[in-house]
């Protein structure tokens, strides 16, 4: 008996270790593909219960050739939470017999990614049991400490199918997972529902995000998908009208809102005036409007951050995607560069309108171009390099007497760093200019402006336990302001060459953010920012006896003072300099499973504006910089919301109510001259502004029909009063509104899935007119009218409104070619309504009776794009 164990003990040991085996497991891959490859490569097979196939999936790849059976059970041993025994010619796997331990935690991490494999930022995980959860960062990653056992983990995040998984826990557990958008299977997983639900425990608020699938339903002018203009369809969100650049938020300038292409500063956001963003929606991955509630690691603006990122590019297969449209085409291509480890995105996309018109022998000319792009490379798993790169520019020409050319050029390099699986940090370097160029043939003379910045971030996300999460770093951002140089371009020029003091600054910051989950209700997000800002020589500032501005008691105007002498400041040497305390804090208060109710403060500092006394941006508008005669802006905004999904969240409604106080505001007087003015304190006053209102978001979230409503009901006003009681101030002192008043603001968006073919979209939008100042009267002197204006910003523009339609057409939705294409014809203005973006008041030469005349830009508007990806 004891030679025949032995000689059993001798042939099985051999046998287990001469059938060697080549295995490559890749993540994703569930325990049917190792089953196969063990029972075709051996005489093993696998036993184990059926709901283990659907328990285990691969987040990790495994590549062995010519290992034996042992050794590989081995493996499998080190590297799954589950049992591998050989017993005879099978191998039986069993879960391990853990009980929970609650004294022994383990770290659930890893990375969540949509269907083109770009991190999700904001996806939820949670385990509904422990009432425990987290969110992925801004590149989809997560961390979160639970006890040892057996947990039923879901991951959801609006517009895609939830993901519920079975995991047993008995170590440190690192997944990389894919989700898909609804209606989609998603291998070895359990579908719920499609959930686009609002996030009632988290105590961010006043934030809205849209999704490109969601922007490019938006039936839009010209018919060119524009995530800026998608903006105007949330609640909050309004701007100048047809055709002008930039969007306001909450009663605030353009310039007080903080636009950031992969976490650097973009200062211009549109082409051709304002008709396009300077966003080419198909290489842009997520976009996030903060409106309040704004987290620490954002500053310098006092209204709004608009968080924009690119899309990363496919890590496994190569793409392409494009369009083309009556005025514009851009293309889209991305894929690896290395199988897993690098992959690339780029885009473009260029006018062609002008064409046209030299085919119909005019010679004025306008067009734009734009490029992205997007590297990345996984050194190993815990470090990574990226590169993000833009570049857009415009070109006008009037004829031969008027051109101009302006853009923005953006780069950035990073550096992403994971010390332990609860540190990881974001170092980046960037760099990011506006310039703007005007050429005047006429009068023979160049004109040059713009602003240049140098910046350095570096930021580290820190889990300090399952209910607390650190938010930290440090920031730097140097500036070059180009108020303008003026240069005679022929000896014929009647100018002379003039530079305007060019401007240095630095703007250091430190920050951290503290999220902490109390009980079961109550989940808090509290941080302090502390900014600082250095206005740097060479320059000669100028010194006056009182003011820069003076008050002219006899013609009850304010007019430029005079300077008495000048201070120079040597190069490096500091001319004026500030700092601020901010603090940010945010709460949410769980009522049910179904409802919350949130409330933010924040204070916030800028240092930079545009000097404008326009509504909307234009190319030629002029950043400068606080220093001796400008301050910084100072907000104080605060926040109350109730938040609810309701009817098994098919639909969600957010409310919210706010005020916004905002000191140093910068005003004009009367008639100010800001073109090529080297003195601008000489005609700029400090005031002060506020913001109050309710905004309501009611979204259907499921069903053939989505979409949501959002209406907002607010006051936007300014106050400047005079120095001393003599002095009248603006408006008398009193209260006016500002030029971003809209009282009222709707706006309907739905989209309908007729057919797998047929998709249809509506887009109607309703606000007040914009505050204007119109003339009660006029008065002859020398026999020529001259207009009486009344108190600014008195009267208003007429009511704006118009409905837009889109239909999307697939031919052949269900055809598995790689070719994939669809045509958008839509109809902007659908019952051409005659907005007025401007009224001006002249007097008719023919009758010489004074009259208004309005300025519409569009009318009815149709267009037809053709889109396709491969």
């Amino acid at each position: 008996m004891k030679y025949f164990l032995i000689c059993f003990i001798c042939i099985y040991g051999f046998g287990l270790n001469c059938q060697n085996l080549t295995i490559k497991i890749e993540k994703g891959n569930t325990m049917n593909t190792l089953k196969d490859q063990i029972e075709k490569q051996s005489d093993y097979k696998l036993a184990y219960a059926e709901e283990i196939s659907s328990q285990l999936t691969f987040n990790i790849e495994m590549d062995y050739e010519n290992i034996s059976i042992s050794d590989l059970i081995k493996e499998l041993n080190h590297k799954l939470p589950h049992d591998f025994k050989a017993l005879g010619n099978n191998i039986t796997i069993k879960p391990h017999g853990i009980k929970m331990d609650t004294q022994s935690p383990h770290t659930l991490s890893g990375s969540i990614y949509d269907e083109n494999n770009q991190p999700l930022f904001g996806a939820s995980i949670t385990v509904q049991k422990l009432q425990k959860g987290t969110t992925t960062d801004e590149e989809g990653k997560f961390s979160l400490q639970l006890p040892q056992g057996r947990h039923e983990v879901t991951i959801s995040f609006l517009g895609y199918n939830t993901i519920t998984k079975i995991i047993l826990l008995n170590r440190d557990m690192d997944w990389s997972l894919q989700m898909q958008p609804g209606g989609e299977t998603l291998e070895e997983v359990i579908i719920e529902q499609n959930n686009k639900a609002t996030n009632i425990k988290k105590p961010q608020m006043s934030m809205n995000s849209l999704s490109m699938k969601e922007i490019k339903q938006i039936p839009v002018a010209l018919g060119e998908p524009d995530p800026l203009k998608s903006l105007l369809t949330l609640p909050g969100v309004t701007n100048a009208g047809e055709g002008s650049s930039g969007f306001n938020v909450r009663g605030g300038a353009a310039d007080q809102n903080l636009i950031l292409l992969d976490n650097v500063p973009i200062y211009s956001d549109s082409h051709l005036f304002g008709f396009f963003s300077v966003f080419n929606a198909d290489a842009v991955n997520s976009l996030d409007l903060y409106k309040g509630g704004i987290p620490s690691k954002y500053g310098g603006r006092v209204s709004s951050v608009l968080d924009i990122t690119q899309n990363n590019g496919d890590y496994k297969d190569f793409k392409f995607e494009g369009g083309v449209g009556l005025i514009s085409s851009k293309l889209k291509v991305e894929g690896p560069l290395q199988q897993d480890k690098a992959s690339f995105m780029l885009a473009g996309r260029t006018s062609y309108a002008h064409l046209f018109l030299q085919l119909a022998d005019n010679e004025n000319s306008a067009k734009f171009y734009d490029l992205n792009a997007k590297l990345n490379y996984q050194l190993n798993e815990n470090n990574s390099l990226h590169f993000s790169g833009y570049l857009g520019k415009d070109v006008f020409d009037i004829s031969d007497s008027f051109s101009s050319r302006y853009g923005n050029t953006m780069g950035k390099i990073n550096w992403k760093h994971r010390f332990t699986k609860d540190v990881t940090s974001d170092l980046s370097i960037f760099y990011s200019d506006y310039q703007f160029g005007l050429n005047l043939n006429t009068l023979s003379f160049n004109w040059d402006s713009g602003i240049a910045s140098y910046g350095l971030k570096y930021g580290w996300q820190h889990y300090i336990s399952k209910d607390v999460q650190l938010n930290y770093g440090i920031e730097a951002t140097y500036y070059d302001f180009n108020p303008g140089i003026l240069i005679p371009n022929s000896s014929e020029s009647t100018v002379n060459y003039r530079e305007l003091d060019r401007k240095y600054a630095l703007e250091p910051s430190a920050y951290i953010d503290v999220n902490q989950k109390i009980g079961d209700h109550l989940e808090i997000r509290y941080g302090l920012r502390y900014s600082t800002f250095y206005r740097y020589g060479q320059q000669e500032v100028n010194i006056y006896e009182n003011s820069p501005v003076e008050y002219n008691p006899v013609y009850n105007i304010y007019q430029e003072g005079t300077p008495i002498g000048t201070k120079f400041y040597g190069s490096g040497e500091v001319i004026s300099s500030f700092n601020n305390l901010e603090p940010r804090a945010a709460l949410s208060y769980i009522l049910n499973d179904e409802s919350s109710i949130k409330a933010s403060y924040n204070r916030m500092a800028q240092y930079l504006h545009i000097v404008s006394n326009s509504q909307s941006p234009t190319p030629v508008n002029i950043w400068t910089p606080s220093g001796p005669f400008i301050q910084p802006q100072i907000l104080d905004q605060y926040a109350l919301g109730y938040f609810r999904n309701f009817n098994n969240n098919r639909y969600s409604l957010e409310t919210e109510a706010f005020y916004k106080n905002i000191s140093n505001r910068i005003d004009y007087v009367d008639g100010a001259n800001l073109i090529a003015n080297n003195d601008i304190e000489q005609v700029l006053l400090n005031g002060k502004a506020r913001a109050y209102g309710l905004e309501v978001l009611l979204r259907k979230n499921s069903g053939d029909l989505t979409g949501w409503i959002s209406y907002t009901l607010s006051r936007a006003e300014q106050k400047t009063e005079g120095r001393t009681p003599k002095e009248p101030g603006i408006a008398n002192g009193n209260w006016y509104l500002s030029p971003y008043d809209k009282l009222h603001n709707l706006s309907i968006t739905g989209n309908y899935e007729y057919t797998k073919k047929w998709s249809f979209s509506a887009n109607f939008a309703l606000q007040s007119g914009q505050p204007v100042t119109y003339p009660n009267g006029y008065y002859e002197f020398g026999g020529i009218p001259v207009p009486n204006y009344s108190i600014r910003n008195e009267n208003r523009l007429p009511l704006y409104h118009h409905l837009d339609l889109a239909a999307t057409l697939t031919p052949k939705p269900n055809r598995e070619k790689s070719w994939k294409s669809y045509w958008v014809f839509s109809i902007y203005n659908v019952y051409n309504r005659k907005n007025a973006a401007s009224i001006r008041f002249t007097t008719n030469d023919d009758t010489g009776i004074n009259e208004a005349r309005r300025l519409s830009i569009f009318g009815i508007l149709p267009s037809v794009s053709y889109n396709f990806k491969f």
